[in-house]
């Protein structure tokens, strides 16, 4: 039986994910036809063929993040499964709603040597919400519903279905069409507003922090007007980044490591932080000074972000835009912003951002090509509305620095986790332009990650997505190589001494290539980029950097010198 026959279990299987919510199935073709092959016959529903496993869980991070809907990521017991870990790894920190779908072998192989059996289960437990066998046709549909149920309610996270080899191979239940799951939003327990609302309301210089968990909940607007209520700075983590547009007068940038002065001093400064949508994970927490004497009111909406970092003295339960409407409802009869105390704040948050701009224009305005100059073309060329997707390296950190990088309200921002994985970016691009073509998508990444993340480009030619990949090229590791310079160690090893072949790899697969030593030749390179994006072709622009360019918030942190020419 042909798995498009609508009585075939793949077939059902690939109905009911589109029916739950999902739009793209992301994977590599089984030996027999699978899902994949079932979901190229369900409307609504997009299929992508990957080279690599890790790849296709980073390409459905990266859709996600941009559409706002559970991805499925269509797997087989065995180095299939292995194989996808790293980014379901990345995925798991992320909080991003993935569906890992995936076979078992035949039962009377397990025990006995089965081809590629592995306990699938058990390896990624650690990285779960919920993991299911089905074992009988009967709960096929319903483990999937419930799959993605629990994919993008409470904490959106990863959940594994295992079908056995028996389901396949026996008739499959009837599909009946039913209603895309739906997201459930609560509010928080009354008592606890109030008491959370005094604690702002009295506050000398409260904080917002918003995390990446406003993003599902659409929490931007009532996160900006909450923000206004109190007159307090709005800093994000990476992944928040574009739940407030960064020039709006109270955005501050983001938060901990990359933090670009002077508002570390809002943050060193401040007596309540309130943080929606965080978990506040160690790197929203380095180089905070005093954090854990400040008074933190937290809302999320799992109760398993509480004490995760710091205990809170409010806890408020519930979806981030709901309880940021609860409390901005509770602070409105008196402003927070219309006192002397909070006309003080704006004033010191306004000349704050005045600062960094200066910093950044002097950083910018320079006669090198630094950093921060070329993320200055770059965002002029591709405007501040685009989809920004980032790696966690050391040079094309600057972007996380805002202002030297500076997002709408409209852009959309992916970025790993706290796993920061290397060769995330590339394959989440491909995820990422695939949601929303209407945009452009720019990637900005180091060379080594360029490479290492190499296996997505043939799917993004295929595609036809039209990346714009800016690679600041330091001929290695540059994270390890600057903290081994902090170290006195050597440093050899995260030299590349081999010459790079990803030009070569580009411009076979129709792509764009350019090396870009001036700002001139940077700029004229962003214009052909432009041009290729037309027409779908990729175009690589590779930027060597200096060593010593290096991050404002890592120096910051790691209490290094600032180099001459790379302030922030």
């Amino acid at each position: 039986m042909n798995v498009t026959d609508e009585a075939h279990p793949w077939h059902v299987a690939a109905g009911t994910l589109a029916d739950a919510g999902c739009d793209a199935v992301f994977g590599l073709p089984s030996d027999e036809p699978g899902l994949m092959d079932a979901a190229r016959d369900v409307p609504g529903l997009k299929v992508v063929g990957v080279r690599d496993q890790r790849a296709g869980a980073c390409a459905a991070i990266g859709h996600a993040a941009v559409s706002g809907r559970p991805a499925v990521l269509a797997v087989n017991s065995g180095p299939s499964f292995a194989n996808a870990l790293t980014g379901l790894l990345e995925a798991s920190s992320l909080g991003a709603p993935v569906v890992v779908v995936t076979t078992r072998v035949p039962a009377l192989g397990i025990g006995r040597g089965g081809f590629q059996h592995t306990d699938q289960a058990a390896m990624a437990r650690p990285l779960t919400k919920w993991d299911f066998l089905v074992e009988d046709p009967r709960q096929l549909t319903w483990a999937l519903r419930r799959a993605v149920h629990l994919a993008v309610n409470g904490g959106p996270g990863v959940v594994l279905v295992e079908v056995a080899d028996e389901v396949l191979r026996a008739p499959a239940p009837e599909r009946r069409p039913a209603p895309p799951v739906r997201r459930l939003r609560f509010a928080a327990e009354t008592g606890e507003v109030r008491r959370a609302a005094g604690l702002l309301a009295g506050a000398r210089l409260p904080v917002v922090v918003a995390g990446g968990g406003c993003k599902p909940a659409g929490a931007g607007p009532a996160v900006r007007h909450l923000a206004e209520l109190l007159g307090a700075p709005v800093f994000t983590t990476a992944a928040g980044r574009g739940v407030l547009d960064e020039e709006h007068p109270l955005a501050c940038g983001l938060v901990g490591l990359y933090t670009t002065p002077p508002a570390d001093g809002l943050l060193a400064d401040a007596d309540v932080v309130l943080a929606i949508g965080s978990r506040l994970e160690e790197t929203a927490r380095m180089g905070w000074d005093g954090l854990r004497d400040k008074t933190l009111v937290h809302v999320d909406v799992d109760p398993a972000a509480f004490l995760t970092a710091l205990e809170p003295e409010a806890a408020l339960l519930g979806d981030a835009a709901v309880v940021a409407g609860q409390l901005a409802a509770a602070l409105e009869a008196e402003p927070p912003a219309g006192t002397a105390a909070g006309v003080a704040r704006l004033g010191r948050v306004t000349a704050v951002r005045r600062e960094a701009r200066d910093r950044r224009t002097r950083a910018a305005d320079g006669p090198d090509l630094t950093v921060a100059a070329a993320l200055r073309l770059l965002q002029e060329s591709v405007t501040r509305d685009a989809t920004l997707v980032q790696e966690n390296g050391l040079h094309d950190m600057w972007g996380y620095h805002c202002p030297v990088v500076s997002v709408s309200e409209r852009a959309r921002v992916v970025t790993p986790g706290e796993q920061t994985m290397v060769g995330f970016g590339l394959p989440a691009a491909v995820g990422a332009a695939l949601a929303d073509r209407s945009r452009r998508t720019v990637l900005v990444c180091g060379d080594g990650a360029f490479e290492m993340g190499l296996a997505a480009l043939p799917t993004a030619a295929e595609l036809g997505l039209g990346l714009t990949v800016l690679v600041l090229d330091n001929r290695g590791y540059g994270w390890p190589r600057f903290v081994r310079a902090e170290e006195g160690a050597a440093d050899g090893l995260t030299r590349f001494t081999a010459p790079a072949h990803t030009d070569a790899a580009v411009r076979a697969l129709g792509g764009r290539t350019a090396y870009c030593t001036t700002a001139a030749e940077l700029a004229a390179a962003l214009d052909d980029a432009a041009e290729a994006h037309a027409d779908g072709r990729t175009t690589v622009i590779t930027v060597p950097v200096r060593d010593d360019d290096v991050p404002v918030g890592v120096r910051r942190v790691f209490a290094a010198s600032a180099p001459a020419g790379a302030a922030a």
